[in-house]
């Protein structure tokens, strides 16, 4: 049986519940949970919207780096990230990691969020009040 419980991209919104029932197991005697959201700012500048763009391995590599986090006293990892245009206050990410004790549940948790965002190809394109935009996660 498959530790990882989901992974995947979605161009529909988010709801955190979704990963937490994915990883929720009566082995666990911790989850943790990673919310991210779209923030109002960015280094000082007012972001208006935002547009998430995945490579087509994206949930190919969001497995990969699921399956790895799932080792150890870890029973259950779930992973979701948006696509498409988003919204300050829409949720971005989500990541969910059940463990049989806290403290595994939790360093799991930050490990796999890290991962994701060095990893999973995804590209973010911010628009600022000011009429500028940026992308973000491009390497040239």
């Amino acid at each position: 049986m498959s530790r990882v419980a989901m992974a995947r991209m979605s161009a529909e919104p988010l709801d955190a519940a979704t990963c937490l029932a994915a990883v929720t197991d009566d082995r666990a005697g911790g989850i943790g949970l990673f919310v991210g959201v779209v923030r109002a700012d960015d280094h000082g500048k007012a972001v208006t919207a935002l547009s998430y763009e995945a490579h087509p391995t994206a949930e190919r590599v969001l497995t990969e780096v699921c399956t790895r986090a799932a080792t150890g006293d870890v029973i259950a990892v779930a992973a979701e990230h948006r696509t498409g245009d988003l919204v300050v206050g829409d949720l971005a990410v989500v990541v969910a990691v059940a463990a049989a004790h806290r403290g595994d549940a939790i360093e799991a948790t930050h490990r796999l969020i890290d991962a994701v965002k060095a990893e999973v190809p995804i590209w973010k394109h911010q628009q600022f009040a000011d009429g500028t935009t940026e992308w973000v996660g491009i390497s040239c």
